[in-house]
């Protein structure tokens, strides 16, 4: 890129190309002269401030200042961008441009080789220790011992026996044998119960935990009545030394005694028991007299189904001493931050947080303590496959835009490894924001970069962060889409989803709309023809019926047929009245836009087999988080397709079984999410879809009619849900209308074949189809009786998916569908009877308007 050409020539140039955009930015408007430096002379100086250091075990890195000290907004640094894309295009440019996977590999942290060991061990040259040396070694020491670790051993039923553990250590409290290959459980409950003193047995990670685990839980306990901790688990015997343990009191090198000394815990000031399965919290030994100095505890992850909501607030009321507390919420402790606050006005902070910033803020999830969503992958998959799943962890995101149109396919793109080091905090010190750098002035000369500048003062070894959700709060469910980069808390979700299945699972369904009189045909008595306007041009060219007459005076028409909105100001402005009929329904928006046509049957129906599990992003994220832990939690397939409220062809359509790409993908435009048919029927192994025609001649009374031929669209490729294959459009949609190649098949042809191949009959899936598409007009007309009116007529495209059960699927509803197929080519009905191509908006404007049944058939 050429440095300052033409179109920049000096700072007042730059900012009057660019005004628009640096307001958009944030960026302080005394930074702006040092950004039109930098992006003039393409300074990248962020190597002399700061440095990225791995933190995670190398599965993330962070971004440290190393100057001593700068202040807020008195600095700018140009990121540049090291990989731009079209999501579609995404998994061809990691396999086609040399060296991009390898980078973006490495940039994500997931370019380790799974094959060798993670990190150094050390001494290559020392030598592991058996267990038998180990139990050698330990039973000759001059101390009677009480804690022992025998872990990654191999040791298995048999060496257990034989190593003669209750005899040697008679006064063990401890012992450890996880990771080893156990598998009988009398063989352990034998050995374990000769220990009389035994406060703690690890168990974990053996073969033993996926057989008769509560058999050997019950006999272990039975025998071991001191035993407090099993499996990391407290037992219902826990008390002081299970405690003193998760207070950092006990441990291998301070055992403690079989004979605990009271008053140990007295100076406990912190205590840290989560994730310990306890049942009952109130207990003698975790008690305020027992610990009178606590300031902090720690009970997230414990179902205490022991004790009610009152009974644990008014017992940690008793600790005087008591200001900082984790705790699940929802959980035990109530439904709602505010709620528990209140319950305990000593707390200062909740799960990490102030607590006057929670009342202030009237958040009810908080969690500051939330555990990175760091990336996985199996071992076999590839480094592109590692990529692509670790990928939304770092993506940002824009959609180019001229004084014309909006582009319709929005531009995602990855920071390079200095920008991409920026974590999240909710209290950031830096800002980043995407900045279009225009050198001539026009959009085609257009480079991308972000750009970061500090909002706080900073100091050497600070970590520097930015807000990934800045300016996102809790009203556009800020807590949710977190969990696009953090493990958030799942009961909180899945109870919120629970609750919104059951009443969807509740509704009842409305009665049909009543009865009214019938609608008269249009034509006239003197036989007048019906004059029409159009900007339709199949329908200027094929409505050739006599009568009907096009014109192209919109003032003077009988009927206007038309593909735009007409809305009372397009009424105003282009002379139209109230007599005139309008190929539009009023509100059909209930059933043309995608959200509001899940809305509509929900309220209808709940939820209807025929339709799929359905979320509206912007109001129900929450309930589609919950949904996808449960589904996760079940051992569920969690493969979702994303749509755009109102966009046809498939545009901004994207199908994925991460959480984290679905609360991403919410940042190019409302959307909603909707469980993917993962098991679709096929025809010759490809996927399909189907287009009815539906021409609605009234809504009170429901009169619509449903025309004879119905048309197939197929995929291109055959069927995979392989991971590689949901980005291939020719996969996974089957509108072959505006991108790749269309396939024309006659409806007889495809019944046919379809039957023989599946060996069903088609008439009895065309009566459930029937069924379907009344029972969604039904919604329309009961949920929203304001869509009556006298003068409309419409016909939609109804599109249905059926699954490999042969059960209907509701995709969608689309106004005015495009019928150019329908005029284009001759066809038959599945029943035989010819459609002549060029007929069919004779046949149509027949049918609503005179009151004709020509190749319709009513619902």
């Amino acid at each position: 890129m050429s440095a300052v050409t033409a179109g920049t020539e000096n700072y007042e140039d730059f900012v009057k190309v660019h005004g628009v955009l640096l307001a958009a930015s944030g960026l302080p408007l005394q930074l702006h002269r040092e950004l039109f430096q930098k992006l003039s002379s393409e300074t990248f100086d962020g190597g002399n401030y700061f440095q990225v250091e791995p933190v995670e075990d190398g599965k993330q890195r962070m971004l440290v200042f190393t100057s001593e000290y700068m202040e807020k907004e008195s600095n700018v640094f140009l990121v540049d961008h090291a990989w731009t894309f079209r999501l579609s295009d995404a998994y061809k440019q990691l396999q086609e441009v040399p060296g991009l996977a390898e980078r973006m590999g490495a940039l994500m942290c997931v370019d380790i080789d799974l094959n060798s060991e993670a990190g150094d061990t050390g001494d290559d040259h020392a030598v592991k220790l058996t267990a038998m040396e180990i139990v050698e070694r330990e039973s000759k020491g001059e101390n009677s011992v009480r804690w022992l670790e025998l872990e990654e051993l191999d040791i298995d039923d048999d060496m257990l026996v034989s190593l003669d553990l209750p005899s040697k250590f008679p006064h063990l409290l401890a012992l450890s044998l996880c990771s080893n290959k156990l598998k009988n459980s009398e063989v352990v409950v034998n050995v374990v119960a000769q220990f009389k003193h035994l406060r703690a047995l690890w168990l974990n990670h053996n073969p033993i935990l996926k057989n008769d685990y509560n058999y050997m839980e019950d006999a272990i306990l039975q025998n071991c009545p001191g035993l407090e901790i099993l499996n990391s688990h407290f037992t219902k015997y826990y008390g002081e030394w299970a405690l003193g343990f998760c207070g950092g009191l006990y441990e291998k090198d301070n055992p403690g005694s079989s004979h605990q000394s009271e008053n140990t815990l007295q100076s406990l000031t912190s205590l840290d028991v989560s994730n310990r399965c306890i049942h009952n919290l109130i207990t003698k030994a975790l008690s305020p007299a027992e610990m009178p100095t606590l300031s902090h505890l720690n009970i997230r992850g414990n179902p205490l189904d022991e004790n009610t909501v009152s009974q644990l607030q008014k017992f940690l009321t008793g600790f005087t001493n008591l200001t900082a507390l984790e705790v699940d919420i929802p959980g035990p402790l109530g439904e709602n931050a505010v709620d528990i606050i209140e319950a305990l006005p000593n707390i200062s902070l909740l799960n990490g947080l102030s607590t006057s910033q929670i009342l202030e803020s009237k958040k009810h999830v908080v969690d500051s303590v939330l555990e990175p969503h760091l990336p996985e992958w199996d071992a076999g998959d590839s480094l592109i496959d590692r990529v692509i799943n670790a990928m939304w962890l770092y993506l940002m995101t824009y959609r180019l835009a001229d004084e014309e149109k909006i582009d319709e396919t929005s531009v995602w793109y990855v920071m390079d490894e200095l920008g991409s080091a920026l974590r999240h905090s909710d209290e950031a010190n830096f800002r980043v924001s995407p900045f279009l750098y225009m050198p001539e002035g026009k959009l085609e000369s257009a480079v991308s970069y972000s750009i970061l500048w500090p909002t706080k003062n900073i100091e050497r070894g600070d970590e520097c962060t930015r807000d990934f959700l800045f300016g996102i709060g809790e009203e556009k469910h800020r807590s949710a889409r977190l969990t696009a980069w953090f493990h958030t808390p799942r009961n909180y979700f899945i109870k919120e989803y629970e609750k919104y299945s059951m009443q969807l699972q509740s509704t009842k369904e409305y009665p049909p709309p009543p009865k009214s009189f019938a609608t008269n045909s249009l034509h006239h008595i003197g036989g007048r023809a019906l004059h029409v306007y159009t900007d339709i041009p199949q329908v200027e060219e094929f409505l050739t019926r006599s009568e009907f007459v096009i014109t192209t005076e919109p003032k003077t028409a009988d009927i206007i047929w038309t593909g735009m909105q007409v809305d009372e100001e397009v009424k105003k402005a282009v002379g139209l009245n109230d007599q005139q009929y309008i190929n539009q329904f009023p509100y059909e928006a209930c059933l043309v836009m995608k959200h509001h046509l899940a809305e509509t049957i929900q309220k209808a129906h709940g939820a209807p087999q025929w339709l799929q599990p359905t979320y509206n992003l912007e109001t129900h994220l929450t309930q589609l988080v919950g949904d996808y832990y449960t589904r996760e939690r079940d051992g569920l397939d969690n493969l979702w397709i994303l749509k755009p409220w109102n966009m046809a062809r498939t545009i901004d359509t994207t199908v994925t079984q991460s959480v984290s790409a679905i609360i991403r993908l919410m940042e190019t435009g409302p959307k909603i999410c909707q469980k993917y048919i993962e098991h679709p029927a096929l025809f010759k192994g490809r996927k399909f879809d189907l287009r009815y025609i539906i021409l609605v001649r009234s809504m009170n009374p429901l009169e619509i009619f449903l025309a004879d031929v119905f048309w197939v669209r197929l995929a291109n490729n055959t069927y995979s849900l392989e991971k590689h294959s949901l980005f291939e459009y020719e996969t996974h949609f089957t509108v072959m209308n505006y991108r790749g190649t269309l396939n024309h098949m006659n409806t007889p042809e495809f019944v046919k074949e379809f039957e023989q191949e599946h060996q069903v009959q088609w008439l009895d899936i065309h009566l459930r189809v029937k069924q379907m598409i009344r029972s969604v007009f039904e919604s329309a007309a009961a949920v929203h009786p304001e869509m009556r009116s006298p003068t409309s007529r419409a016909i939609y495209g109804v599109d249905v998916m059926i699954d490999d059960q042969y059960q209907p699927k509701l995709l969608e509803v689309t106004y005015c569908p495009d019928c150019n197929r329908a005029c284009k080519y001759d066809t038959e009905a599945f029943t035989g009877e010819a459609v002549k191509g060029k007929d069919f908006y004779n046949y149509v404007f027949g049918c609503l308007f005179l009151n004709e049944t020509t190749h319709v058939t009513p619902l």
